[in-house]
């Protein structure tokens, strides 16, 4: 069976930090609403509240990513359905009018001790940020665990123990289960990460909201401290400082190498261009520009600006059109999970 490129309805989730620029990127809702999180490519459980995408446009029109997979997992899932039965990733973009609470999700240890959690790791790449925007990964390493619980209970000043980094447009930031982090406000950012949606909050900047909890017992769990912090890969990439690698019209850059899923950034001229996939599906996002994908059968889907699309395993020939400079987040799936891709 082959399947067509695939687009989704987004599944918008208000929330405190939110604002409403995402209308920017083509989502549609009133201006009095405060959205965060637009979750465009999602097959997590059941019991999760509007977390799995329906396909909108084309020969699958409404039927759920997740159904897809049931009813035949290879042709989506190529290789990796021989590990899971659900899509890997979860892409959303995220904007942050204000601060996102300083949190932390669960390792694979806190995990495998919990089966109700999942471990989330995850990546930023930044669309937009006002000047002067940061994001906040990682804690001074030389602040101890016992120190820095005693300063979250007690309600001591957090933030002047957490590493600050400003960024900017095109920065790339991979933040590991464990790793504490926080987004700053005036940060739009599009989220890669695998499919779970436990977060533990530390710290919620003084909101003192009763629906957003914070769970610092559970956050102590699994949170690094010192050296461990640091796994030796790289944290932080920037897109003006990559040497692109330039082929038939494109231009790529690699933004970020993880066991669960690689990032590239790829710039492509004006025309038609062959989409190379190999034996594991792969994610496009539109990060400026306009096109579409299509497939040997001419089933097209829109791919722009915000827009993301899931180029099934057992797509036929596709191609990416545009008559314009167009720029894409490739997001690549590897064949089994902790699989690093060369």
């Amino acid at each position: 069976m082959s399947l067509p490129p695939l687009r989704f309805d987004p599944i918008l989730k208000p929330r405190a930090w939110g604002g409403n620029r995402l209308q920017r990127f083509g989502r549609q809702f009133d201006a009095s609403e405060t959205i965060g999180e637009s979750w465009d490519l999602a097959d997590l459980p059941a019991m999760i509240d509007l977390g799995r995408s329906s396909i909108t446009g084309g020969p699958l029109n409404r039927l759920l990513l997740h159904d897809l997979i049931q009813r035949d997992p290879a042709a989506v899932l190529g290789a990796v359905a021989t590990t899971t039965t659900s899509f890997p990733l979860l892409i959303k973009l995220l904007d942050a009018r204000q601060n996102l609470s300083v949190q932390v999700h669960p390792d694979a240890a806190y995990a495998e001790r919990h089966p109700e959690t999942s471990i989330k790791n995850e990546a930023w790449f930044v669309l937009e940020a006002d000047t002067d925007a940061v994001i906040y990964r990682g804690i001074d390493p030389s602040l101890s665990a016992k120190e820095f619980y005693e300063i979250a209970r007690s309600s001591g000043p957090i933030l002047e123990h957490l590493i600050r980094i400003p960024v900017r447009r095109g920065d790339c930031i991979r933040l590991p289960s464990g790793v504490c982090h926080a987004l700053g406000a005036g940060v739009l950012v599009a989220e890669v990460q695998t499919p779970s949606d436990t977060t533990f909050r530390v710290w919620d900047w003084d909101r003192h909201d009763s629906g957003r909890p914070l769970h610092l017992d559970q956050a102590m769990a699994c949170m690094k401290f010192g050296a461990a912090q640091d796994d030796g890969m790289t944290a932080i990439t920037r897109l003006n400082e990559i040497p692109a690698v330039e082929t038939r019209g494109c231009r790529r850059r690699r933004l970020c190498l993880t066991p669960d899923f690689v990032i590239d950034h790829v710039e492509f001229d004006p025309g038609s261009h062959a989409i190379t996939i190999g034996s594991t599906p792969l994610v496009l996002l539109a990060t400026e520009g306009t096109g579409c994908v299509v497939d040997a059968s001419h089933n097209e889907t829109r791919l722009n600006g915000g827009d993301t699309v899931l180029v099934p395993a057992s797509c036929d020939q596709p191609r990416l059109w545009t008559d314009s400079t167009i720029s894409l987040l490739q997001i690549d799936v590897p064949c089994r999970p902790g699989i690093m891709l060369a």
